[in-house]
């Protein structure tokens, strides 16, 4: 509680109800460039933020750029949202909210890139609807996404990262970049070389770190893999 209520007091952190989402537009919709970070760079997303550490991150390598944290769990995102007011990071926010409402937010062509770090892999039967990189979620993010915008998948599922990348495939996605293990790729790069606390976990036990980007074209509606 003490957690939740600190974040009430900083700067660009944003904890809408749930009923003032629900079949309506949150009142920052379509004016998050000029409301919040005053400036016209690129936005992009990190969804299922945790803690917030690829948000931070990225943002710092990238200042010229603006970026959203977005978690449901206030007390995780937390520790970013205090390091972002510690920083005085003029072009972080973080919002808490379900992933679901994801559309009550941001408004057509908006967002320039998505990220998203380690999420949840639903692995148990027909759990594809409730994947971040699932066609449910990906027909949300062309909403709002700029034609052709890039979406990014960076875990340590290997089950994830295939259906991910079959999905692109079917779906005749533009596939930018892939690899079943970023450090011993030659993708690897600053923003690729952030590790979250959980990535530092994961790579102690000795898992592979999968990473694939894609464009996501507007126009495109995206089509489930059929049953196997």
């Amino acid at each position: 509680m003490k957690k939740f209520s600190e974040m009430e007091t900083f700067q660009r952190v944003y904890q809408p109800a749930i009923e003032d989402v629900i079949d309506k537009d949150f009142y920052l919709k379509g004016q998050w460039a000029e409301s919040v970070f005053k400036n016209t760079h690129p936005i992009l997303l990190e969804l299922g933020c945790g803690k917030g550490e690829y948000t931070i991150n990225l943002a710092i390598l990238e200042p010229d750029k603006n970026y959203i944290g977005i978690d449901i769990k206030g007390a995780r995102m937390w520790k970013g949202a205090k390091t972002a007011n510690e920083k005085e990071l003029n072009n972080v926010a973080f919002l808490r909210t379900r992933i679901e409402f994801i559309e009550s937010f941001f408004c057509e062509g908006e967002i320039d890139e998505i990220w998203i770090t380690f999420p949840d892999p639903q692995l148990k039967k027909r759990r594809n609807k409730k994947r971040l990189t699932g066609s449910i979620f990906l027909n949300h993010y062309r909403t709002f996404l700029k034609d052709k915008g890039i979406v990014h998948l960076k875990t340590d599922n290997n089950v994830l990262f295939n259906y991910t990348c079959e999905l692109a495939k079917y779906n005749k996605l533009e596939i930018l970049n892939s690899t079943d293990d970023v450090y011993n790729s030659k993708l690897l790069d600053e923003k690729l070389s952030i590790k979250t606390s959980y990535e530092k976990l994961f790579l102690k036990e000795g898992s592979n770190i999968n990473y694939i980007s894609f464009q996501l074209a507007y126009e495109t509606v995206i089509r489930e893999l059929p049953e196997k």
